[in-house]
């Protein structure tokens, strides 16, 4: 599925009127797989190294998926809607199949499909004001990575406080009612009802920011990690505790490479030189004796900085923060660079 990538003219522009207001983001493309029977929830937890049983109804939980070899399948969103019912709010990789194999091999009583579910996001500092607007006072009510069921032009929808950026926001959970006739007629009314609404806070359509998603150290799954990483490299160590009494796949993997520490990590590079473009290309990040000891896999001119940024994944004797590194471009210059924590410092 396609995600909208721009509507600004620069993403700097973009970066600001997120920071500053409010936007309607279109992240249909986030697609749900629905875990549902009276085993839903052990099938939820043999997939993640998390402790699920801790996620009470109403709440969202992060929980990296991980395979036999502790490999990063996914780093998704769980929803739970009540004790037998849970939402995988994924990202860009399948779990379905996943997920179903797994209930068929261990004969779980469950079903996993993929729900009717458009996700449309309202993110930016204004977010709050414009839904209390909508949906009333019980908006502010919402605490972070919770949710609550609204009622919509005679439909249920789950509203979280949650969204890809660290500007504050919501997720509307879009779903159709099968007593209502028209799904896109819906759609269509959700959206031109927030777009109306949203004039009075100078909304705007947007998108995933890439400067916004770098400097809160938001990973994107296939541009800064996939499935040849684990947990550890990406700085999930507090979602896997060494002392967890649950069982879940890929549980002597993971506990193999926590015992024996990672050869490389996930840190923040700032460096120097002219306004670094959009990386559609990993950059290679260089010692002080020009030997290769990592790569920036998303990276780009920070306007709030004034420097440029980037993700990337340093080998463990150069990614103590504060390491005086070497950022190679494309065309072969090289800039001085640092390795600092995540998210970027302010």
């Amino acid at each position: 599925m396609l995600l909208p990538k721009a509507f600004e003219a620069s993403v700097e522009e973009d970066y600001w009127h997120l920071k500053e207001h409010v936007q309607i983001w279109d992240v249909s493309c986030q697609r749900q797989v629905e875990i549902v029977g009276p085993d839903a929830s052990k099938l939820v937890q043999l997939m993640t190294p998390r402790d699920i049983s801790r996620c009470l109804i109403g709440e969202c939980m992060y929980i990296p998926i991980i395979d036999s070899d502790a490999g990063l399948i996914n780093d998704p969103v769980l929803l739970k809607l009540n004790d037998n019912h849970f939402w995988l709010s994924i990202a860009d990789s399948d779990v379905l199949l996943y997920a179903k194999g797994i209930a068929i091999g261990k004969c779980f009583d469950v079903c996993v499909e993929e729900p009717d579910v458009y996700p449309l996001a309202i993110q930016g500092p204004k977010s709050e004001d414009l839904m209390v607007s909508i949906f009333g006072e019980e908006i502010r009510k919402i605490k972070f990575f919770n949710f609550r069921v609204l009622d919509f032009e005679g439909t249920k929808q789950i509203v979280a406080r949650s969204g890809y950026s660290k500007q504050d926001g919501f997720e509307i959970y879009f779903k159709v009612h099968e007593n209502y006739f028209d799904k896109i007629e819906l759609g269509e009314k959700l959206w031109d009802t927030i777009w109306q609404a949203g004039k009075a806070f100078n909304i705007s359509p947007g998108c995933p920011n890439l400067i916004d998603r770098i400097e809160c150290g938001l990973m994107s799954y296939g541009n800064d990690f996939t499935l040849e990483n684990n947990p550890f490299e990406c700085n999930l160590d507090k979602y896997c505790p060494s002392d967890a009494s649950h069982e879940y796949i890929g549980k002597t993997a993971l506990s193999k490479i926590q015992n024996e520490g990672v050869k490389q990590r996930m840190r923040g590079i700032i460096f120097d030189g002219d306004p670094c473009p959009a990386t559609s290309q990993p950059l290679k990040v260089l010692s002080k004796d020009n030997k290769k000891i990592g790569q920036i896999t998303s990276g780009i001119f920070s306007p709030r900085i004034k420097k440029n940024i980037g993700l990337s994944m340093i080998l463990k004797d150069h990614w103590e923060i504060g390491e005086k590194v070497i950022v190679q471009t494309h065309d072969g210059d090289k800039r001085n660079g640092t390795i600092t924590s995540l998210p970027f410092p302010d």
